[in-house]
């Protein structure tokens, strides 16, 4: 025990000095194919693997960059068929509206005035167990395709919209449509904005984390109870966080025109008049009246007034710089170069805000290829450990413990309350709790608390891991040999994509 100890403290001590003389990694800038082959499989992926660096040296760099954007054409991994078919997805197999049916089952028996304490405490725990299942078994969907599809790209795509349309899982019944919601963002990763406007628009997952599915026009026959009146978080969200930006240009009033626009636009429990998951438009709860939003007339044409809206949003100007900012700064710098954020937003109103095209522009921009950005984004924790797998190549990692590990790093998945999603910027993740954490995750993940039965391959993850940088390299050096593992996947080397 105190060997294991003073091992822990060394890997500690030797991680803080990393950290200390690192703000951000001194990683050795090799010039060359071979530096860009690697900042593509970084930023394209959530890690590299031997795989993945033998198949762009065959195939080359432009050959890969294609697949990805088209991630029909790229066979799946067996490794990602042979974990889901050992997952239990009883639950995220099932329709979302049964779920919620089940749950409101259970409510419904809590009325009864004749059960004891104890009947009604098992029944209440039936449905935080049949929520907290359900939203397991779908983070462990998330997990196995993040690490083992070959789809990367797509897979970088879905953590990206998911915090752009971000939904936070706990909130009433959302946890049921949760699998649902992100395979959504996945077929249409790369498709034109307009289309993931309208997914999200119509996901229950989404009406009910932001209150649509209440939002109705208070003179309208069909408002009572809950559903009485407006309901501006939606549209407030949908112009600030969705589309056009904080300083897009609207006012308060285009908040409540589109909030009028939306009423109606609510979940169907009983899936006896929505869609297969739930939408459903109530005509009854609608307002009627003609709106004016962002200085256009729309008529009063039911759900169409919604779809109308969508359009003007989806092919504004504001959506383009916005849009074009996030996807600049998740893929290139913090702090994106304006040059890189205008080209991007004018080939998003070019192309309709086709996303694949976008992408595309992005990972052929000068600025993207610039090697004063290679290694200067810091990893979020979900990033880090999804990468900390991946570049060890660990075979049957326990995703539970990765789950542990993210809440312990304050970034739980599908658990962000605020509606701006989690952060991808270094400013928010880079602190000493964080760092100590991420250290000693390092030490356990190199002593096999994800899979006892697999050992790492030193050489393999130093391959992976790419050159080091002199001080990186110096630290190891001075180091025992069987603190090696560790202190690679510790380094800023593993912090940095």
């Amino acid at each position: 025990m105190r060997h294991k100890l003073r091992n822990f403290l060394f890997i500690l001590i030797a991680g803080l000095i990393f950290w200390l003389n690192s703000v951000t990694p001194a990683a050795a800038k090799v010039e060359g194919s071979q530096s860009r082959i690697r900042h593509i499989l970084e930023r394209l992926s959530f890690g590299v693997t031997a795989e993945e660096i033998q198949q762009v040296e065959t195939q080359g760099i432009e050959a890969f960059i294609q697949s990805q954007l088209n991630p029909q054409s790229i066979a799946e991994s067996p490794l990602l068929a042979q974990h889901l078919n050992q997952l239990d997805l009883s639950l995220i197999e099932q329709n979302p509206i049964a779920l919620r049916q089940q749950m409101g089952a259970n409510l419904k028996k809590l009325k009864n005035t004749k059960l004891s304490l104890e009947q009604q405490e098992e029944i209440q725990q039936q449905n935080i167990e049949l929520n907290r299942e359900t939203r397991d078994q779908a983070t462990y969907v998330q997990l196995a395709r993040a690490i083992y599809s070959r789809r990367q790209l797509q897979e970088v795509m879905v953590d990206f919209w998911f915090n752009h349309f971000n939904v936070y899982g706990a909130k009433n019944a959302i946890n049921f449509w949760l699998d649902d919601y992100v395979n959504e963002l996945r077929n249409y990763a790369f498709a034109d904005f307009r289309d993931l406007l309208q997914i999200t628009a119509t996901h229950p997952a989404m009406l009910i984390y932001l209150d649509n599915q209440f939002n109705s026009d208070p003179n309208s026959s069909d408002a009572r109870g809950a559903y009485g009146g407006l309901n501006e978080n939606y549209a407030r969200e949908l112009l600030e966080l969705h589309t056009l930006g904080v300083d897009g240009g609207y006012t308060q009033k285009d908040i409540q025109s589109l909030a009028r626009i939306f009423t109606g636009w609510s979940v169907d429990y009983q899936g006896k008049k929505g869609n297969k998951i739930g939408f459903y438009f109530n005509a009854r709860r609608h307002d009627q009246g003609e709106k004016v939003f962002l200085g256009q007339k729309i008529t009063a044409t039911g759900m169409g007034e919604g779809e109308q809206a969508l359009d003007i949003l989806a092919t504004h100007p504001a959506t383009a710089r916005f849009i074009s900012y996030k996807l600049a700064q998740y893929f290139v710098a913090d702090q994106p170069p304006a040059t890189l954020v205008d080209n991007l937003a004018q080939t998003f109103l070019t192309s309709n805000g086709n996303i694949k095209i976008v992408l595309d522009t992005l990972i052929h921009s000068k600025e993207f290829n610039d090697p004063r950005f290679y290694q200067q984004k810091f990893k979020t924790p979900y990033q880090y450990l999804i990468s900390l797998v991946r570049m060890s190549e660990i075979v049957q990692p326990d995703f539970k413990r990765i789950k542990g590990m993210l809440n312990q790093l304050s970034m739980p998945m599908y658990m962000c309350v605020a509606p701006t999603g989690y952060k991808n910027t270094q400013q928010a993740w880079l602190n000493p709790q964080s760092m100590l954490q991420k250290i000693g995750f390092a030490t356990a993940i190199a002593n096999g608390s994800l899979n006892r039965d697999f050992s790492l391959d030193d050489q393999q993850l130093e391959a992976n891991l790419g050159q080091l940088s002199p001080h990186t390299q110096q630290v190891i050096n001075q180091s025992p040999p069987k603190l090696l593992k560790a202190l690679l996947l510790g380094s800023p080397e593993a912090m940095y994509r």
